[in-house]
């Protein structure tokens, strides 16, 4: 499994994790959800589950669920601020649609 975080994610999930001492990582993964199917979850992971993978990315613990593997291999994470917002954006090679927002993707 290949996932890219960009200097401004990392910088971003670094912040996050320092301001919380007893979380096992980042969790990054999928869940249905939206108009196109599926959506993002990025959060805090307070431990690693058994259906985890605990992946190390530049120093960065990611938490990802073996149901979400094959739908996020290969993005990349990045973090950008636009005005007053501020959010992950995910450059997903998977991703074979998303919906008019970009809230969401379809694979396949």
């Amino acid at each position: 499994m290949t996932i890219t975080i960009t200097p401004a994610a990392s910088e971003r999930m670094r912040s996050f994790l320092a301001g919380t001492p007893g979380a096992a990582g980042v969790r990054f993964g999928v869940k249905k959800t939206g108009c196109s199917g599926f959506g993002y979850v990025v959060d805090l992971a307070t431990a690693v589950g058994e259906g985890d993978r605990s992946v190390d990315v530049d120093g960065i613990p990611l938490i990802v669920d073996e149901k979400s593997l094959p739908l996020i291999d290969g993005t990349v994470i990045d973090f950008q601020r636009q005005g007053l917002n501020a959010s992950f954006v995910f450059h997903n090679p998977n991703a074979t649609g998303e919906c008019g927002c970009g809230e969401s993707f379809t694979v396949g």
